[in-house]
C-alpha cells in the first residue's frame, strides 16, 4: 500500500502516556476511547490520508463486542512501523504483533501506550531544535 503525502505531526498529538493510563483506569476505559480518537488523529496525519475513522471504529468495535478493535490495534501496529521505517526511525518489526498480542489479552491500555510513544518520538521528532 502506497503511502500519501504526510501532514507534519504538531505537538498537539504528543499525549502524557502515564496520565493516559492512569485516566483510562480511572474512568473505566472512557477515556481510552478518547486517546484511540487522538491516535487515529495522528495516524491519519502521518499516512496523509484518513485511513483511521473513529466512529466506524466505534461502531464496529461495539458490534463485534471488541474483536475488530484487535484488528485495529495490529493494523495501527503495522502502519505506524512502516512510517517509523520510512521516516528512517529506528523500529521493532514486531509492533504489529506486540499490539496484538496485548489487545487479545486484554491490555489495550499498554498496547495504546506502546503506539503513543512511538506518536510522540515522532512528534519530537519533528519539533527538534
Amino acid at each position: 500500500m502506497e503511502l500519501s503525502p504526510e501532514r507534519p505531526l504538531t505537538p498537539d498529538h504528543a499525549l502524557d502516556i502515564a496520565v493516559g493510563i492512569i485516566l483510562s483506569i480511572v474512568t473505566c476505559g472512557l477515556y481510552n476511547v478518547y486517546w484511540n480518537y487522538r491516535e487515529f488523529e495522528a495516524m491519519n496525519a502521518l499516512l496523509g490520508r484518513e485511513e483511521y475513522r473513529f466512529w466506524y471504529w466505534l461502531l464496529l468495535t461495539l458490534v463485534t463486542c471488541g474483536i475488530f478493535h484487535i484488528y485495529y490495534e495490529y493494523k495501527m501496529g503495522s502502519d505506524l512501523y512502516r512510517t517509523l521505517k520510512m521516516k528512517g526511525h529506528e523500529a521493532n518489526p514486531n509492533l504489529p504483533f506486540i499490539g496484538l498480542g496485548l489487545s487479545c489479552f486484554g491490555l489495550t491500555i499498554v498496547a495504546d501506550a506502546v503506539y503513543q510513544h512511538e506518536i510522540n518520538r515522532l512528534v519530537d521528532a519533528d519539533h527538534a531544535l
